[in-house]
């Protein structure tokens, strides 16, 4: 298995399960509902929003590598669409789910001589870099999500 292949074995796992921390997005996020999705607890982002910050990345990134310009913009990476039911939930959460599978795809079509390249502008490092970074930026707030998920679990039990 070349570089590639790896990274985009890393950014299934993460999403679909298999790393090594045993814990992955569509694990902690199917079970939830819009509701609880939506909830705000203290000043923390809703999973609704990180969810959607994260896959932004993603969609940015998988643009670049289909050939596009990289137009994201880190101001609007919170910035989701109105979560108002079930349905709305479920279609952010498949687009996470078909949009990390293409960008996987997408990331082992790459030769390994161009994960040494920069990545648009010299400015954002190599693809490497960027692509492992997005893993990375994944693990970090499917920590905070799980924290979230759990805290806004406790508010319900507790009837609050």
């Amino acid at each position: 298995m070349n570089l590639s292949a790896h990274i985009a074995k890393q950014l299934r796992d993460v999403h679909f399960g298999g790393n090594w921390t045993a814990s992955s997005l569509k694990e902690h996020l199917t079970d939830i509902t819009w509701q609880q999705a939506v909830t705000r607890v203290e000043s923390f982002n809703t999973i609704a929003i990180l969810v959607f910050h994260t896959n932004y990345y993603v969609e940015a990134v998988l643009k670049v590598l289909r050939g596009g310009p990289l137009d994201a913009k880190d101001k609007f990476s919170f910035d989701h669409p109105p979560i108002q039911s079930q349905e709305d939930w479920d279609k952010m959460l498949d687009k996470t789910w078909s949009d990390a599978e293409a960008f996987a795809q997408a990331i082992e079509q790459l030769p390994e001589e161009k994960l040494w390249e920069d990545f648009h502008e010299s400015k954002y490092g190599n693809y490497y870099r960027n692509l492992t970074g997005i893993v990375e930026h994944l693990h970090y707030h499917l920590g905070q999500m799980v924290l979230i998920k759990k805290m806004v679990l406790t508010r319900e039990m507790a009837g609050r």
